[in-house]
């Protein structure tokens, strides 16, 4: 049976609109990223080894970087990729639980190992409930 990539059982089709809005968005977090850092387009395109009129288009928003360029713009900014990508919350933890996941970082190796064990088990059988709500 044909899986429906839209279905809200599976979660896809917010994603989907997510990443579609994340990507009108990617302009306006480069521009203002730039201008926090009182960065000229001319200066930071010369740090990425672009032409001006290139980070132009990508602030303006008909064309976006590839993977090499969005790398150097992310450290010519000192931003992480997924500032330049994503809104506030569009990735990451909510704030329920971002406390938890930054108490989990601080554990010992083994015990980091464990909670990844049972956070993907309970990942596995949410996937699995989901697919059998489509049967």
């Amino acid at each position: 049976m044909p899986v429906d990539l839209d279905s809200p059982a599976l979660g896809a089709g917010p994603a989907l609109c997510r990443a579609a809005s994340s990507a009108s968005e990617f302009p306006e977090r480069l521009s203002t990223f730039r201008k926090d850092r009182g960065l000229p387009q001319q200066a930071l395109a010369d740090a990425v080894g672009i032409h001006v009129t290139q980070l132009r288009r990508y602030e303006a928003g008909p064309s976006q970087p590839i993977l090499d360029v969005l790398r150097k713009l992310s450290v010519a900014l000192r931003v992480s990729a997924d500032a330049l990508l994503f809104g506030d919350d569009q990735r990451g933890p909510d704030e329920e639980l971002r406390l938890q996941f930054e108490a989990v970082s601080r554990l010992q190796p083994e015990d980091k190992e464990v909670v990844k064990s049972v956070l993907e088990g309970i990942l596995i059988k949410d996937q699995v409930r989901k697919v059998e709500a489509l049967r």
